[in-house]
């Protein structure tokens, strides 16, 4: 399960503080990291100009993070747990742990010992197999063990993927102007992870309302998307950007000949319709989102940024809600700090 559930209640220990201040006072924008003939380079300009090259380290460093900041949260709430009950860990994952782990039968054994690429007989490698198998029936009791105290304990965390600035200026936005969350996801209609995705971005507008704004960016990289691409932003032209943008995703039908019929089924104008997208009137249009993405250090689809902040991959439901309402967090956090001022 992931750490960012439970978005709450209270910090987890100095620990987890002082993974977020880190993280933040190594990433202040405005901290000088060069001089050039007496020019100030800032760590913003560097972020900013070298987005391509940084943008994917920063996340891999968050993902390594991410997980390292898991084990630190399980072993809090196994630790808080066996304080609360007066034991020690040990003790802890003795009574309720490692005493629920079965050896496994020698037929299962032998059934697992079948599956290994090994030349070794079956008795040199014995001790190994019961070994492995503990440790995986153990792993899998743990697991679910620390998913009901995660359940139980209200878990906060601060820490956040990298930031980018993106521009939203002219950009396919939907939602409250001033919603306290943007999701802004680079995509490609024919992207098979882009298309599992949508239904999960729509669901979380309908759950969270007026406080998510979600803005698309055209970043083709399939054969055919590049064309969707267009003939979304010609349906655009009127008034109906989001409602073919739906269509393709759904229907997954992107030949020309397609687009155009899809185009028709929403009582588009047929002659502009068309005009518009033979022409290539959007293709412009669509490089520029692709050039930007480009520039930000994007190499696949999709890509979000969430509130700035950078994910990548087939996101679920789950992962996406979870950041949004880490951010929720954070601006109420913000609003209470000034408010008691």
């Amino acid at each position: 399960m992931s750490a960012l559930r439970n978005l709450s209640g209270f910090l987890l220990g100095s620990a987890l503080l002082l993974l977020s201040v880190g993280r933040v006072a190594a990433q202040d924008d405005s901290s000088v990291v060069a001089e050039v003939g007496g020019v100030k380079v800032t760590m913003a300009e560097l972020e900013q100009e070298e987005s391509a090259r940084l943008l994917s380290a920063h996340y891999q460093y968050y993902q390594a993070e991410t997980r390292a900041l898991n084990d630190l949260i399980d072993k809090k709430l196994l630790e808080q747990k066996a304080k609360s009950e007066n034991l020690t860990l040990e003790q802890l994952v003795d009574r309720d742990i490692k005493s629920q782990v079965k050896d496994p039968t020698e037929d299962q054994m032998k059934v697992y010992y079948e599956g290994l690429e090994t030349e070794q007989p079956y008795e040199a490698v014995r001790q190994k197999i019961v070994e492995k198998i503990r440790q995986l029936r153990t792993d899998k009791v743990r697991s679910a063990y620390v998913t009901a105290l995660r359940v139980q304990t209200t878990v906060y965390v601060t820490l956040a993927p990298p930031r980018a600035n993106v521009d939203l200026q002219n950009a396919q936005t939907t939602g409250p102007q001033k919603a306290p969350v943007t999701i802004v996801e680079f995509a490609d209609y024919e992207c098979p992870y882009c298309q599992k995705v949508a239904a999960e971005v729509k669901k979380l507008q309908a759950d969270l309302g007026d406080k998510v704004a979600f803005t698309y960016k055209d970043f083709p990289i399939h054969s055919r998307s590049g064309k969707a691409a267009e003939a979304t932003r010609c349906a655009g032209k009127q008034g109906k950007f989001w409602e073919l943008h739906d269509e393709l995703y759904r229907s997954k039908e992107l030949d020309l000949d397609q687009l155009k019929a899809q185009a028709r089924a929403l009582k588009l104008d047929s002659a502009e319709f068309d005009k518009c997208l033979d022409s290539g009137e959007q293709a412009a249009a669509v490089e520029r989102d692709h050039k930007e993405g480009s520039r930000l250090g994007i190499s696949g689809t999709p890509s979000f940024f969430i509130n700035g902040h950078f994910m990548s991959g087939a996101l679920d439901y789950a992962t996406l809600r979870q950041i949004v309402e880490q951010q929720l967090a954070v601006q109420n956090q913000a609003l209470a700090s000034a408010g008691s001022k």
